[in-house]
């Protein structure tokens, strides 16, 4: 049999990396989670009640781009945190943030651009489905340093005029998995006027907008109507899995301009699969409400004063300003975290997981990516686990 050469140099997905690093080992105390970013907080406790009422829904296909009253509530939505009025038909909704992350490459990036290669912009480090959608859509995939010294987001303006010529997407995660970084208004400015000069879509994943310390941060269709840029040049993907606790219900959206919506629609009508009825009716809901969000914001509010508290002396600290990510500093990524696991329990992940090796340089390579999901106590240990493991 043979098989596509175009996913032959994908490394393992990040987890089952680390189940190889870790489980030959047994852990030096009692495990603690910190390597994935799933949500353990409790998400809204009528939402058993909602889905009960709506079960007799799993008997019906669902509408493929979302119920009228679901689309109209993510509308809501958006107008209530962004300012920003979006029709419905602008809207799609997804089986979570990675189904229209990959799903919206394939449906807009063209086979050409400038009469070439495509080229697909990600930062480095990055959400690993940027990557295998722009070799899944024949691109070539450049990986922009997102290091300290940019800020934690990707320098794009700084590319050659030739790649940028050949760009079509630029992927850009703000707030920033792993390393909590939020754009600034200037940054999206900035970079929504390179793609009107060099004509590329921007693909902006804010999954992680509705964490944050002490200011909610911008959205990239906010400062696009602001500028009165192209309707078609920004797609935002949106999600409930950490705005409201709920990674298992495969709820989210993207919304954009009305050509690119109805091209992501397309293709869900013949490759994609929709969220089921019940679902819909839960996200209706779930969409509407904001009491529950600000209390859990409050929670992680209070989880970013415990790790300054923790971890104010380690060198390199930077106390991320949204997420609920650490991005620490250590000398080897890999050997930390199995250091860590054999000596205390405390699992997390090698920075360098979530980066790819460009001109022999891994940018995740000295870090560790530190998940804050655990109950508060139970965080607060682990955090200290960390801090007298690795830095005393």
């Amino acid at each position: 049999m043979v098989t596509p050469e175009r996913f032959s140099n994908l490394p393992d997905y990040a987890f089952p990396r680390l189940r190889t690093l870790l489980d030959a080992h047994k852990p030096g105390g009692d495990p603690i989670a910190m390597s994935i970013g799933e949500p353990q907080h409790a998400f809204p406790d009528w939402v058993g009640g909602v889905l009960a009422a709506n079960v007799a829904g799993f008997g019906k296909y669902p509408p493929n781009e979302g119920t009228p009253e679901l689309l109209s509530a993510i509308a809501g939505w958006i107008h209530l945190r962004y300012g920003v009025g979006v029709q419905p038909s602008q809207i799609m909704a997804l089986n979570g943030t990675r189904e229209g992350l990959y799903n919206a490459a394939m449906a807009l990036c063209p086979e050409t651009k400038a009469g070439q290669r495509p080229v697909v912009l990600t930062p480095n480090p990055f959400y690993q489905v940027y990557l295998v959608a722009a070799l899944s859509v024949g691109a070539e995939p450049v990986c922009v340093p997102a290091t300290a010294e940019t800020g934690h987001l990707p320098d794009y303006a700084s590319l050659p005029a030739d790649i940028l010529n050949r760009t079509a997407i630029a992927y850009l995660c703000s707030p920033a998995n792993p390393q909590g970084a939020v754009a600034s208004f200037d940054y999206w400015r900035d970079l929504i006027a390179l793609a009107e000069q060099y004509d590329f879509q921007i693909f902006a994943d804010e999954c992680y907008s509705e964490i944050w310390r002490d200011q909610a941060p911008v959205g990239a269709l906010q400062v696009a109507a602001e500028m009165g840029a192209d309707p078609e040049r920004v797609v935002i993907f949106h999600s409930l899995s950490k705005r409201s606790n709920l990674p298992g219900l495969r709820s989210g959206f993207c919304a954009g301009g009305p050509k690119s919506i109805a091209a992501i629609r397309q293709l869900r009508n013949y490759a994609g699969a929709p969220l089921p009825l019940p679902l819909q009716r839960v996200a209706e809901k779930v969409w509407s409400d904001e009491s529950h969000v600000a209390e859990n914001r409050g929670l992680y509010q209070q989880k970013y004063r415990v790790a300054d508290q923790v971890l104010s002396g380690v060198p390199g600290y930077q106390p991320p300003p949204a997420g609920f990510f650490l991005w620490l500093p250590v000398e080897d990524g890999e050997a930390a975290t199995l250091k860590l696991w054999q000596q205390t329990g405390v699992r997390v992940l090698p920075g360098a997981y979530l980066s790819r090796d460009v001109d022999g340089v891994n940018p995740g390579h000295g870090y560790i990516r530190v998940a804050m999901v655990a109950p508060t106590q139970e965080m607060q240990r682990g955090l200290t686990l960390i801090r007298d493991c690795l830095y005393d």
